[in-house]
C-alpha cells in the first residue's frame, strides 16, 4: 500500500510523505495489516528538528531499493515523538534496555501487536563507524523473523548482539580507538621531563600538537607544566612576546632565535586552550601577547602574515634579544630598577648565552615588572633588527586564521576576528590560480602550487572561522575545498592523502606525510577537519575519508605518539564521538558563552537566526521555540530534546 502520510498534519510525518517507503501512521490499521501479512512492525520515531532523522531520511528512506526491502518485509510506521510521546516512551525504553543508550531517530521492530523485540537509533546506508548498514539490519531481522520468531519475541537482546557482531570490521581494517589513546598517554608519561617540562632531552621543541592532545583529554600536569616552562623560558621573548623555534638546552633557556609564524600561531592557540582547561590567567596572558606579536610583527598590509623573523641581525645571531647587566643599566639608569630587571630576567655577568650575553627568562618577579619590561623593550627597539621573511605561505597563514578565529570567539575580541577574516579573504583572492586551486605562495609573476598541508590547514581554518563568526560563506568555501582536496590529493585505493596533487610536478616518489614536523601532519589535519565536516553535514563520505586516514596511520600512532599529536586528537574525537550543537534564534550569546567556556575539541557548533534561511544541514529546518533562542544537541547519530536554557545545554554536554 502506498505512503499514507500526505494527509497527516505533523510536520515530521509530512517530511516523509514523498518517501518511496509505504509509511503509515501509528494505529490499529497498521497492526491489522501486519497480522494479516504475518510480518513485523517497523516503527521509526523522530521529530521535525532532529538532524539525524533528516540524514537517515535522505540516505535510506529516499532510496527506492532500500524502500523496497522495507515495504516487502515489514509494515512501516512513522511516529512523531512530539505528537505521540506515549508510543515513543515504550520504544525508547526498549531501546535503552537493549542497547544502553537512546536518542532519535529511533528505529524499532515489533510484533504485530506492538511488542518491541529489537531497537536502535541511526543506521547508515553502508556499514561504517562499526555500525551495520540499515540494509544489514533489515535483512537480518527479516530473516530472523522467518526462522527464529519465538526467540525474537522472547529475547530481542540476542538478535541485537548477533547483528552487532556481524558489523565488526576485520582487524586489518579497524579504525584505532581509545586503547591507542590510552597507550599514547602512557608513552608520553614515560618521556615527560618532570623537572623542566616537555618531552625528551635537549634540544627541546614545543611539541604543540602533543600539548593540544593532552589538553583535549583533560590532562593538566604534562600539558600545563610544559606551557608554564616554555612561557618562563628564553624560548619565549620575555620583552616583546612571541616564541623562538626551539631551545638548544633542556631548560628552555637559550633558543634558536628565529621566530616562525607557524610556531606562534600554534602556540597562541595552545595557550588559549590551556587557559580554558586550567583557568590559569598566566596562560591567557601568554596567548594574548603571542597573538599581539603576530599582529604587530608579521601582519602584512594586505591582511596576510609574513613567514618569519630571522635569527640573525647585523650584530650576529641572537644579539637583538640578548643582554648584559651593563646594557640593562644603560636602559634603566636607576640602579634599583636595573638590579630588579636583571634579577627578574636572569641577566648576569657570566651570561647564559655566548660572549657573556644573557637571554632573558623568567627568573623572578617584581611588583613593577611591566614597567621594567616596557622600558627594556623600548631600548631594544633601537638595535639593528632581524630581517623579516615577507613570503606569505598559505598553510602557515591558515594556522594564523585558526588561532585568531578561536581567540576571537572565546574571548569576544573583534580585533582577532577581523584579522582572521582579512587573512582568509587574502588567501582566497590572491593565493588561487586560474583554476581556483590554492597556491602555497606567490613567486615572481606566478605561484607555487599548494601542497596537502596548505589545503588541509585552510580547510580547518575555514571551519574555525565559520564557527567563530557563523558567516556561512566560510562554510561554503570549506565544502568546495574539501571536494577539491579529495579529488586532487586523495587516495581512493589505500586511503589517506598524498602530499602533492595528482596534477603536480612528478617527482621521484609521490609520498604521504604522516608525522608532525613541527607543524601538524596534513593527513591528520584532514582527518580532524573531515570529522567536523561530517558532523556539520551528516555526509558519510567525509567520515569514510577521515577513517581512511586513521586506518592508514594507526600503526604510526601506536609507535610514535610524540610525533602524532594531531593524529591522536583525531583518533580520540572519532572514538568518543562529536557533539553537534545547533543554536537557532535572535540571542545566541548566552549559549555561545556556555559552549566557549570550556575546551571542546569534540564539538561542532552551527548558529543562525532562522534555520530555514541556512544552507547548513545541521541547522536547516530548525526553529526557535516560541521565538526563544533554542539549542539542539545531537551526538552519536541521536538527537536530544531542544533546550532554551544554557544550563540545560551544559547538562546535555556533560558539564
Amino acid at each position: 500500500m502506498p505512503n499514507r502520510l500526505s494527509e497527516e498534519t505533523s510536520p515530521y510525518l509530512l517530511q516523509h510523505a514523498d518517501n518511496p517507503v509505504h509509511w503509515q501512521p501509528w494505529g490499529p490499521d497498521a497492526m491489522r495489516e501486519a497480522a494479516e501479512r504475518d510480518v513485523p512492525l517497523l516503527v521509526s520515531i523522530g521529530y521535525s528538528a532532529c538532524h539525524w532523522c533528516h540524514v537517515m531520511e535522505h540516505e535510506s528512506f529516499s532510496d527506492p531499493a532500500i524502500a523496497d526491502s522495507m515495504n516487502a518485509n515489514f509494515v512501516c510506521i512513522k511516529v512523531d515523538r512530539e505528537e505521540r510521546p506515549d508510543v515513543d516512551a515504550i520504544f525508547m525504553d526498549a531501546c535503552q534496555a537493549m542497547t544502553g543508550h537512546g536518542g532519535w531517530p529511533l528505529n524499532a521492530f515489533a510484533t504485530p501487536d506492538g511488542k518491541p523485540f529489537w531497537a536502535g537509533t541511526y543506521f547508515p546506508p553502508q556499514p561504517r563507524n562499526n555500525m551495520p548498514s540499515w540494509t544489514n539490519v533489515l535483512d537480518g531481522l527479516a530473516s530472523a523473523w522467518a526462522e527464529q520468531r519465538d526467540e525474537l519475541v522472547e529475547t530481542g537482546s540476542r538478535v541485537a548482539s548477533r547483528l552487532g557482531g556481524a558489523a565488526v570490521m576485520s582487524a586489518s581494517e579497524d579504525v584505532p580507538g581509545l586503547g591507542v589513546v590510552s597507550a599514547a598517554m602512557d608513552n608520553l608519561r614515560e618521556r615527560f621531563d618532570p623537572q623542566n617540562g616537555g618531552f625528551g632531552p635537549a634540544p627541546k621543541f614545543p611539541s604543540t600538537e602533543v600539548i593540544e592532545f593532552l589538553l583535549s583529554e583533560g590532562e593538566t600536569r604534562m600539558s600545563v607544566e610544559t606551557l608554564h616552562a616554555m612561557a618562563g623560558g628564553g624560548i619565549h621573548d620575555q620583552l616583546g612576546g612571541g616564541f623562538a623555534r626551539y631551545a638548544v638546552d633542556a631548560t628552555w633557556t637559550v633558543p634558536h632565535f628565529e621566530k616562525m609564524l607557524y610556531d606562534n600561531a600554534l602556540l597562541a592557540r595552545a595557550y588559549l586552550h590551556g587557559w580554558q582547561v586550567s583557568g590559569d590567567e598566566g596562560l591567557l596572558n601568554t596567548a594574548r601577547t603571542t597573538l599581539g606579536w603576530m599582529l604587530r610583527e608579521l601582519q602584512a598590509p594586505n591582511g596576510g602574515f609574513h613567514s618569519a623573523l630571522d635569527a640573525d641581525d647585523s650584530e650576529g645571531e641572537g644579539r637583538f634579544y640578548s643582554w648584559t647587566p651593563a646594557l640593562v643599566a644603560q636602559a634603566l639608569p636607576n640602579h634599583a630598577d636595573a638590579a630588579a630587571a636583571c634579577q627578574a630576567f636572569g641577566i648576569t655577568d657570566d651570561g647564559n648565552y655566548e660572549d657573556g650575553l644573557s637571554v632573558p627568562f623568567r627568573a623572578g618577579d617584581h611588583p613593577d615588572l611591566d614597567r621594567l619590561r616596557h622600558t627594556l623593550l623600548e631600548a631594544r627597539s633601537l638595535r639593528p633588527r632581524p630581517s623579516t621573511d615577507t613570503k606569505i605561505i598559505a598553510g602557515w597563514n591558515a594556522l594564523a586564521i585558526s588561532a585568531l578565529a578561536d581567540a576571537g570567539a572565546v574571548l569576544g575580541d573583534q580585533t582577532y576576528l577581523d584579522a582572521a577574516t582579512a587573512c582568509a579573504e587574502h588567501l582566497l583572492s590572491a593565493l588561487r590560480d586560474d583554476r581556483s586551486q590554492l597556491l602555497r605562495c606567490l613567486r615572481k609573476d606566478s605561484g607555487v602550487p599548494g601542497v596537502l598541508e596548505d589545503n588541509a590547514f585552510l580547510l580547518a581554518a575555514l571551519l574555525d572561522l565559520y564557527e567563530a563568526t557563523f558567516d556561512e560563506h566560510w562554510f561554503t568555501e570549506a565544502l568546495t575545498l574539501a571536494a577539491s582536496v579529495w579529488n586532487r590529493f586523495g587516495d581512493p585505493t589505500d586511503g589517506g592523502f598524498y602530499s602533492t596533487a595528482i596534477d603536480a610536478e612528478q617527482l621521484a616518489a609521490r609520498r604521504k606525510d604522516i608525522e608532525d614536523h613541527p607543524i601538524p601532519s596534513g593527513q591528520s589535519v584532514m582527518a580532524l577537519a573531515l570529522l567536523r565536516l561530517h558532523a556539520l553535514t551528516g555526509e558519510g563520505l567525509y567520515l569514510a575519508q577521515a577513517e581512511g586516514v586513521l586506518k592508514l596511520l594507526s600503526s604510526v600512532a601506536e609507535r610514535a605518539p610524540l610525533a602524532c599529536g594531531r593524529l591522536m586528537l583525531a583518533i580520540s574525537v572519532h572514538a568518543q564521538g562529536v557533539n553537534e550543537v545547533a543554536i537557532i534564534g535572535p540571542d545566541p550569546k548566552p549559549f555561545l558563552e556556555q559552549l566557549r567556556s570550556k575546551l571542546r575539541r569534540n564539538t561542532v557548533v552551527a548558529c543562525a537566526a532562522n534555520g530555514d534561511d541556512s544552507r547548513l544541514p545541521l541547522i536547516k529546518g530548525r526553529t526557535a521555540q516560541d521565538g526563544i533562542t533554542t539549542a539542539y544537541v545531537c551526538r552519536d547519530f541521536a538527537c536530544q530534546m531542544p533546550v532554551i536554557a544554557p544550563g540545560d545545554l551544559a547538562q546535555q554536554l556533560g558539564d
